[in-house]
C-alpha cells in the first residue's frame, strides 16, 4: 500500500466515524427531543419511556468524547462540510439538553410537590384521629353531656 493509499484509507475510515458520530447524535436529539415534548405535556419524569435509551445513546457518545479527551481516537475532519454538520449536530443536541435539563427539573419539582401534599394529608388525617396532643401526652376529648327531659 502506498503512502497516497494510505491516506485516502484514514481519511475515509475519519469520514466514517464522523458520519457515525452525527447519526448518533442526531438519534440522541431526536431521542432528547421527544422526551422534552413529554415532559412539557406535564408527565412526570419517572414515567418516560425514553430514559433507558437516552441513557444508552448518550453513554456512547461520552465513550467518544472520552477517548478523543484521552487521546486513544481522534475525529481529523478533513471535509469543511463534515466538519459543519458535525459542530451544527453538537450545537443542536447541546441545545436539546439545555432544555431538557430545564424540563426534568421542573418535572422533579412538581413531583416533590406532589410528595408533599400527599404528606402533608396524611399528617392531617393522622392528627385528627390522634389520641396524642403536640405535647405528646394524651389529649383531652372533649365530651359533650346532656339531658334529657323526655326520658
Amino acid at each position: 500500500m502506498t503512502v497516497a493509499q494510505a491516506k485516502r484509507t484514514n481519511a475515509a475510515d475519519s469520514d466514517a466515524r464522523i458520519k457515525s458520530l452525527i447519526a448518533l447524535i442526531d438519534m440522541l436529539t431526536a431521542l432528547v427531543a421527544e422526551e422534552n415534548a413529554e415532559l412539557a405535556k406535564g408527565l412526570p419524569a419517572s414515567r418516560l419511556k425514553q430514559v433507558d435509551e437516552k441513557n444508552r445513546l448518550a453513554g456512547m457518545f461520552e465513550r467518544t468524547v472520552a477517548e478523543c479527551a484521552a487521546g486513544t481516537a481522534t475525529l481529523n475532519v478533513r471535509d469543511r462540510i463534515l466538519r459543519e454538520q458535525l459542530l451544527d449536530r453538537i450545537l443542536k443536541l447541546r441545545a436539546a439538553m439545555d432544555e431538557n435539563l430545564v424540563r426534568l427539573r421542573a418535572a422533579i419539582e412538581a413531583s416533590n410537590r406532589r410528595i408533599e401534599a400527599v404528606m402533608q394529608a396524611i399528617r392531617e388525617q393522622i392528627a385528627a384521629v390522634s389520641p396524642y396532643g403536640a405535647s405528646g401526652r394524651v389529649a383531652a376529648r372533649a365530651v359533650s353531656s346532656g339531658t334529657s327531659r323526655s326520658a
